[in-house]
Protein backbone atom coordinates (compact mmCIF):
# COMPACT_ATOMS: atom_id res chain seq x y z
CA UNK A 1 0.00 0.00 0.00
CA UNK A 2 1.43 3.46 -1.07
CA UNK A 3 0.62 6.59 1.08
CA UNK A 4 1.01 10.14 -0.79
CA UNK A 5 3.24 12.51 1.82
CA UNK A 6 2.71 15.88 1.75
CA UNK A 7 4.74 18.90 3.53
CA UNK A 8 1.49 19.89 5.28
CA UNK A 9 -1.17 18.06 6.94
CA UNK A 10 -4.48 19.65 5.76
CA UNK A 11 -7.59 19.80 8.26
CA UNK A 12 -10.18 18.73 5.27
CA UNK A 13 -8.30 15.32 4.57
CA UNK A 14 -8.22 14.70 8.23
CA UNK A 15 -11.20 11.91 9.25
CA UNK A 16 -13.05 14.57 12.11
CA UNK A 17 -12.55 12.76 15.40
CA UNK A 18 -16.15 11.94 16.24
CA UNK A 19 -16.28 10.10 12.98
CA UNK A 20 -12.66 8.40 13.23
CA UNK A 21 -13.69 7.36 16.27
CA UNK A 22 -17.04 5.87 15.95
CA UNK A 23 -15.94 4.29 12.74
CA UNK A 24 -13.26 2.02 14.70
CA UNK A 25 -14.90 2.02 17.57
CA UNK A 26 -11.80 2.13 19.27
CA UNK A 27 -10.99 -0.40 22.27
CA UNK A 28 -14.70 -0.76 23.16
CA UNK A 29 -15.63 -3.93 21.55
CA UNK A 30 -14.28 -7.71 21.29
CA UNK A 31 -15.57 -7.81 17.92
CA UNK A 32 -12.07 -5.62 16.94
CA UNK A 33 -10.13 -9.18 17.44
CA UNK A 34 -9.22 -10.17 13.58
CA UNK A 35 -9.25 -6.62 12.37
CA UNK A 36 -6.97 -3.72 13.50
CA UNK A 37 -4.11 -4.04 16.05
CA UNK A 38 -5.08 -1.32 18.69
CA UNK A 39 -2.53 -1.43 21.68
CA UNK A 40 -1.95 1.92 24.05
CA UNK A 41 1.52 3.07 25.13
CA UNK A 42 4.70 6.10 26.01
CA UNK A 43 5.95 9.62 24.33
CA UNK A 44 8.29 9.57 21.48
CA UNK A 45 0.69 -3.15 24.98
CA UNK A 46 -1.17 -5.63 23.58
CA UNK A 47 0.27 -8.26 22.58
CA UNK A 48 0.40 -9.25 18.70
CA UNK A 49 -2.04 -11.89 18.73
CA UNK A 50 -5.31 -10.31 16.29
CA UNK A 51 -7.10 -9.78 20.01
CA UNK A 52 -8.55 -6.86 21.83
CA UNK A 53 -6.41 -5.53 24.54
CA UNK A 54 -6.74 -6.19 28.17
CA UNK A 55 -5.70 -5.65 31.34
CA UNK A 56 -4.09 -1.72 31.70
CA UNK A 57 -4.04 -1.01 28.17
CA UNK A 58 -8.76 -0.72 27.99
CA UNK A 59 -10.73 2.17 28.44
CA UNK A 60 -8.48 4.75 27.38
CA UNK A 61 -9.57 8.26 25.47
CA UNK A 62 -8.04 9.23 22.67
CA UNK A 63 -6.52 12.80 22.81
CA UNK A 64 -7.69 14.96 20.31
CA UNK A 65 -6.13 15.65 16.95
CA UNK A 66 -5.46 19.18 18.37
CA UNK A 67 -3.85 18.16 21.40
CA UNK A 68 -1.61 15.95 19.32
CA UNK A 69 -0.20 18.16 16.83
CA UNK A 70 0.16 21.17 19.20
CA UNK A 71 1.82 19.74 21.89
CA UNK A 72 5.01 17.99 20.70
CA UNK A 73 8.80 17.46 22.11
CA UNK A 74 10.49 18.27 18.38
CA UNK A 75 13.40 20.50 19.37
CA UNK A 76 14.61 20.81 15.46
CA UNK A 77 11.67 23.26 15.64
CA UNK A 78 12.08 24.84 19.40
CA UNK A 79 12.21 24.41 22.63
CA UNK A 80 8.71 24.85 23.67
CA UNK A 81 6.05 22.16 23.32
CA UNK A 82 3.62 24.92 20.75
CA UNK A 83 7.06 25.64 18.36
CA UNK A 84 7.18 22.51 16.30
CA UNK A 85 3.59 23.21 15.24
CA UNK A 86 4.54 26.92 14.60
CA UNK A 87 7.69 26.46 12.76
CA UNK A 88 7.22 23.33 11.08
CA UNK A 89 5.48 24.72 7.79
CA UNK A 90 8.51 25.14 5.60
CA UNK A 91 9.46 21.50 6.28
CA UNK A 92 9.06 19.58 3.22
CA UNK A 93 8.57 15.69 3.74
CA UNK A 94 8.40 14.63 0.03
CA UNK A 95 10.03 13.03 -1.68
CA UNK A 96 11.95 11.15 0.98
CA UNK A 97 14.18 8.74 1.05
CA UNK A 98 15.66 6.34 3.75
CA UNK A 99 19.35 5.06 3.57
CA UNK A 100 20.10 1.04 5.18
CA UNK A 101 23.43 0.58 6.40
CA UNK A 102 25.54 -1.46 8.71
CA UNK A 103 25.43 -5.33 9.33
CA UNK A 104 22.81 -6.27 6.70
CA UNK A 105 23.10 -8.53 3.40
CA UNK A 106 20.96 -5.81 1.79
CA UNK A 107 21.94 -1.69 2.10
CA UNK A 108 21.17 0.99 0.05
CA UNK A 109 19.12 4.02 -0.40
CA UNK A 110 15.37 3.67 -0.96
CA UNK A 111 12.73 6.35 -1.57
CA UNK A 112 9.99 6.57 0.57
CA UNK A 113 7.26 4.03 -1.46
CA UNK A 114 9.38 1.69 -1.20
CA UNK A 115 10.21 1.55 2.15
CA UNK A 116 6.97 1.30 2.89
CA UNK A 117 4.85 -0.56 -0.81
CA UNK A 118 5.41 -4.22 0.43
CA UNK A 119 3.50 -3.63 3.77
CA UNK A 120 0.06 -3.12 5.10
CA UNK A 121 -0.23 -0.05 7.72
CA UNK A 122 -1.56 -1.22 10.79
CA UNK A 123 -3.70 0.88 13.09
CA UNK A 124 -2.36 1.29 16.83
CA UNK A 125 -3.16 2.98 19.45
CA UNK A 126 -0.38 4.29 21.56
CA UNK A 127 -0.43 6.13 25.01
CA UNK A 128 2.41 8.16 24.68
CA UNK A 129 4.38 8.90 28.00
CA UNK A 130 7.73 11.95 28.06
CA UNK A 131 9.35 11.84 30.81
CA UNK A 132 8.33 15.45 31.98
CA UNK A 133 5.74 13.22 33.45
CA UNK A 134 2.87 13.62 30.82
CA UNK A 135 0.93 11.81 28.91
CA UNK A 136 -1.20 11.38 25.26
CA UNK A 137 -3.01 8.75 23.62
CA UNK A 138 -2.58 8.79 19.52
CA UNK A 139 -4.16 6.61 17.02
CA UNK A 140 -1.21 6.00 15.29
CA UNK A 141 -0.87 4.72 11.60
CA UNK A 142 2.34 2.71 10.60
CA UNK A 143 4.33 -0.81 9.54
CA UNK A 144 5.71 -3.04 12.36
CA UNK A 145 9.47 -1.92 12.08
CA UNK A 146 10.41 -5.63 12.95
CA UNK A 147 8.81 -6.96 9.40
CA UNK A 148 10.82 -4.35 7.53
CA UNK A 149 14.00 -4.54 8.85
CA UNK A 150 14.35 -8.29 7.99
CA UNK A 151 13.94 -7.32 4.56
CA UNK A 152 17.26 -6.14 4.51
CA UNK A 153 18.69 -9.67 5.88
CA UNK A 154 20.35 -8.26 8.79
CA UNK A 155 23.64 -10.11 9.78
CA UNK A 156 24.32 -12.04 13.10
CA UNK A 157 26.83 -9.11 14.00
CA UNK A 158 23.80 -6.75 13.85
CA UNK A 159 23.46 -6.04 18.06
CA UNK A 160 21.91 -2.97 17.66
CA UNK A 161 19.57 -0.33 15.09
CA UNK A 162 20.35 3.18 15.45
CA UNK A 163 18.78 6.00 13.25
CA UNK A 164 18.74 9.50 12.35
CA UNK A 165 16.54 12.42 11.64
CA UNK A 166 17.33 14.42 8.78
CA UNK A 167 19.32 17.50 8.85
CA UNK A 168 18.27 20.52 7.17
CA UNK A 169 18.89 23.61 9.48
CA UNK A 170 17.28 26.07 6.44
CA UNK A 171 13.88 24.41 7.27
CA UNK A 172 14.21 23.53 10.50
CA UNK A 173 15.24 26.73 12.66
CA UNK A 174 15.88 24.36 15.89
CA UNK A 175 19.15 22.83 14.49
CA UNK A 176 20.33 26.16 13.83
CA UNK A 177 20.33 26.94 17.45
CA UNK A 178 23.07 23.98 18.15
CA UNK A 179 20.39 23.43 21.96
CA UNK A 180 21.94 19.55 20.79
CA UNK A 181 24.13 18.05 18.80
CA UNK A 182 22.43 17.74 15.40
CA UNK A 183 21.40 15.73 13.42
CA UNK A 184 19.58 13.89 16.38
CA UNK A 185 19.96 10.10 16.57
CA UNK A 186 18.59 6.97 18.53
CA UNK A 187 19.21 3.59 19.05
CA UNK A 188 17.57 0.45 20.22
CA UNK A 189 19.37 -3.39 20.90
CA UNK A 190 17.85 -5.76 17.84
CA UNK A 191 15.51 -7.29 19.88
CA UNK A 192 13.98 -3.95 20.78
CA UNK A 193 13.40 -3.52 16.83
CA UNK A 194 12.31 -6.33 16.43
CA UNK A 195 9.57 -6.63 18.80
CA UNK A 196 6.50 -6.39 17.40
CA UNK A 197 5.15 -3.60 19.25
CA UNK A 198 7.47 -1.48 17.85
CA UNK A 199 6.07 0.79 15.38
CA UNK A 200 7.58 3.06 12.25
CA UNK A 201 4.56 5.51 11.72
CA UNK A 202 3.30 7.44 9.05
CA UNK A 203 0.52 8.73 9.94
CA UNK A 204 -2.37 9.42 12.65
CA UNK A 205 -5.74 9.81 12.78
CA UNK A 206 -6.22 7.98 9.57
CA UNK A 207 -3.81 10.69 7.49
CA UNK A 208 -0.10 11.36 7.02
CA UNK A 209 1.46 12.73 10.03
CA UNK A 210 1.71 16.44 10.30
CA UNK A 211 5.46 17.97 10.09
CA UNK A 212 5.60 18.66 13.78
CA UNK A 213 4.74 15.09 14.40
CA UNK A 214 7.66 13.79 12.72
CA UNK A 215 6.79 13.36 8.50
CA UNK A 216 6.82 11.52 7.25
CA UNK A 217 8.22 8.56 9.09
CA UNK A 218 9.16 7.92 12.75
CA UNK A 219 9.78 5.73 15.55
CA UNK A 220 6.78 4.70 18.18
CA UNK A 221 8.50 1.94 20.76
CA UNK A 222 5.48 1.99 23.84
CA UNK A 223 7.09 0.71 26.20
CA UNK A 224 10.13 3.54 26.20
CA UNK A 225 9.89 7.37 27.10
CA UNK A 226 9.24 9.70 24.04
CA UNK A 227 12.91 10.52 23.49
CA UNK A 228 13.02 7.28 22.05
CA UNK A 229 10.17 8.46 19.45
CA UNK A 230 12.73 9.77 16.65
CA UNK A 231 11.19 11.66 13.82
CA UNK A 232 11.80 12.28 10.23
CA UNK A 233 13.80 9.48 9.96
CA UNK A 234 16.38 9.26 6.92
CA UNK A 235 19.06 6.88 7.97
CA UNK A 236 18.63 3.37 9.67
CA UNK A 237 21.83 1.32 10.56
CA UNK A 238 22.45 -2.06 12.00
CA UNK A 239 25.51 -1.81 14.22
CA UNK A 240 27.73 -4.56 16.40
CA UNK A 241 27.99 -2.24 19.31
CA UNK A 242 25.96 0.01 20.73
CA UNK A 243 25.37 3.57 18.86
CA UNK A 244 25.74 7.39 19.79
CA UNK A 245 22.24 8.84 21.13
CA UNK A 246 21.29 12.29 21.09
CA UNK A 247 20.04 12.28 24.83
CA UNK A 248 22.09 9.53 26.36
CA UNK A 249 25.46 10.72 25.62
CA UNK A 250 24.72 14.27 25.92
CA UNK A 251 23.47 14.01 29.49
CA UNK A 252 23.65 10.07 30.37
CA UNK A 253 23.02 11.14 34.67
CA UNK A 254 19.68 11.78 33.28
CA UNK A 255 19.04 10.39 30.06
CA UNK A 256 19.85 6.22 30.19
CA UNK A 257 20.31 4.35 26.66
CA UNK A 258 16.95 1.84 27.57
CA UNK A 259 15.10 4.47 28.57
CA UNK A 260 12.34 2.31 29.81
CA UNK A 261 9.26 3.65 31.25
CA UNK A 262 10.58 2.75 35.56
CA UNK A 263 8.20 4.74 37.71
CA UNK A 264 11.03 3.37 40.72
CA UNK A 265 14.05 5.66 38.92
CA UNK A 266 13.05 9.23 39.17
CA UNK A 267 14.61 11.92 37.17
CA UNK A 268 17.31 13.84 39.05
CA UNK A 269 14.83 16.80 38.42
CA UNK A 270 11.59 15.28 38.83
CA UNK A 271 9.51 11.92 40.52
CA UNK A 272 8.29 9.79 37.08
CA UNK A 273 6.08 8.14 39.74
CA UNK A 274 2.98 9.80 38.31
CA UNK A 275 1.78 11.18 35.17
CA UNK A 276 -1.06 13.47 34.03
CA UNK A 277 -2.56 13.42 30.48
CA UNK A 278 -2.80 16.29 28.64
CA UNK A 279 -6.21 17.85 27.62
CA UNK A 280 -7.47 16.54 31.14
CA UNK A 281 -6.35 20.10 32.93
CA UNK A 282 -3.85 21.66 34.60
CA UNK A 283 -5.38 20.72 38.32
CA UNK A 284 -6.23 16.89 36.77
CA UNK A 285 -5.23 14.10 39.06
CA UNK A 286 -1.87 12.96 38.21
CA UNK A 287 -2.16 8.73 37.93
CA UNK A 288 0.31 5.84 39.08
CA UNK A 289 3.08 5.20 36.22
CA UNK A 290 2.93 1.65 35.31
CA UNK A 291 5.89 0.05 34.78
CA UNK A 292 6.81 -0.69 31.02
CA UNK A 293 4.09 1.85 30.35
CA UNK A 294 1.70 -0.96 31.05
CA UNK A 295 3.33 -3.85 29.10
CA UNK A 296 5.80 -5.19 31.68
CA UNK A 297 3.90 -8.43 30.08
CA UNK A 298 5.18 -7.94 26.62
CA UNK A 299 8.19 -6.46 26.98
CA UNK A 300 10.08 -7.62 30.90
CA UNK A 301 11.43 -10.90 29.19
CA UNK A 302 13.60 -8.63 26.76
CA UNK A 303 15.37 -7.45 30.07
CA UNK A 304 16.18 -10.69 31.44
CA UNK A 305 19.16 -10.15 34.48
CA UNK A 306 19.36 -6.76 33.80
CA UNK A 307 19.93 -4.41 36.53
CA UNK A 308 17.01 -2.06 35.69
CA UNK A 309 18.36 1.17 38.23
CA UNK A 310 21.44 0.90 36.49
CA UNK A 311 20.58 0.41 33.06
CA UNK A 312 17.66 2.60 32.69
Amino acid sequence: MLIRHKPEIRSSEITPEHNYLNRRGFISSAALAGTSLLFATSCSGADNKNSAPTGNHTNLDVNSLEDITRYNNFYEFGLNKEDPEKFSGAFNASPWSVTIDGEAEITGTFNFEDIIGPHSIEERIYRLRCVEAWSMVVPWNGIPLGKLLQRFKPTSKAKFVSFETVYRPEEMPGQRAKVLDFPYREGLTIDEAMHPLTLLATGLYGADLPNQNGAPLRLIVPWKYGFKGIKSIVRISFTETRPYTTWSDAIPTEYGFYANVNPAVDHPRWSQARERRIGSGLFAEKQPTLMFNGYADEVASLYAGLDLTRYF
